[in-house]
């Protein structure tokens, strides 16, 4: 199964969603690989720490492999690294990423990246996708090569009207390209369930039929404390109140997942 998480607005937490589904699928028994695609870099770093500093063997070295000629390419599997947690491995980002991007829409690359993520499907059980907050090559690139797309909300009107533009864009990249994409759930994440707006908000989104998962991700300072710790929620925080609401969320996704492959078989 492939995931990507998936907004263009910035500050909805996408990449702290990546790296603690992620977390919690590799806790669970499941080889698991996050492939970071912000420039940015978030979730390497959340992840990898400090050893992310000047990686080699990165996400962008297997964008330029195809467009430069080597006499022996790298498999893709050589471009994952290891995390200090168990069956937890990270596609690192850099920001080469920023520079390459023109290259690769010049030369036709869209697909590069579905094609070598259905080869590490046959090596990992899941794989999340970090992107940046814009509907850029590399955006579009996990777009088609993903079974399934996550879009974290964060409760307020700008988001709101972002998201209808949102769902018609992947629409739109379904019909061209990826037949097999589903819209999994808009995710309502830093949720304040006493406040009257975002309550209003996420009501009136489930009331016109839009796919609002159920569970709600809080906001805590403690999520915070778990990226300058380099640890996700479930290692640095296992019994905390936001991290229940993580495995609840996982659960949710498991179960969906395993619904819509029994309908499909």
């Amino acid at each position: 199964m492939r995931r990507v998480i998936f907004n263009q607005k910035g500050g909805v937490g996408k990449s702290s969603i990546t790296c603690n589904l992620a977390a919690i699928s590799a806790s669970e028994g499941l080889r698991t690989l996050v492939v970071d695609l912000d420039p940015q870099c978030n979730s390497t770093q959340y992840l990898l720490g400090h050893s992310a500093t000047n990686m080699k063997d990165t996400v962008a070295d297997l964008f330029e492999q195809s467009i430069a000629f080597n006499l022996f390419n790298k498999k893709p599997e050589e471009y994952v690294h290891a995390t200090q947690f168990s069956g937890l491995f990270v596609m690192p980002a850099s920001p080469e990423l920023e520079y390459l991007e023109r290259k690769l829409e010049a030369r036709h690359k869209i697909y590069k990246l579905r094609d070598a993520l259905e080869k590490l499907s046959e090596i990992f059980d899941r794989i999340y996708i970090d992107t940046a907050p814009a509907l850029n090559f590399y955006t579009r690139s996990a777009l088609i090569a993903a079974h399934r797309v996550l879009i974290p909300f964060d409760c307020d009107d700008f988001s709101r009207r972002a998201l209808y533009s949102i769902m018609g864009e992947i629409q739109d990249l379904k019909s061209d390209h990826n037949p097999d994409l589903e819209v999994e759930g808009v995710i309502a994440n830093q949720f304040q369930p006493r406040a009257t707006l975002p309550v209003k908000i996420v009501e009136e989104l489930e009331q016109e039929g839009l796919p609002v998962l159920p569970v709600r991700l809080g906001s805590s300072v403690k999520m915070k404390e778990s990226h300058q710790l380099h640890q996700p929620l479930i290692y640095c925080a296992p019994n905390h109140n936001l991290t229940q609401q993580f495995v609840a969320l996982h659960q949710l996704l498991n179960q969906e997942s395993a619904v819509a492959q029994t309908s499909t078989a």
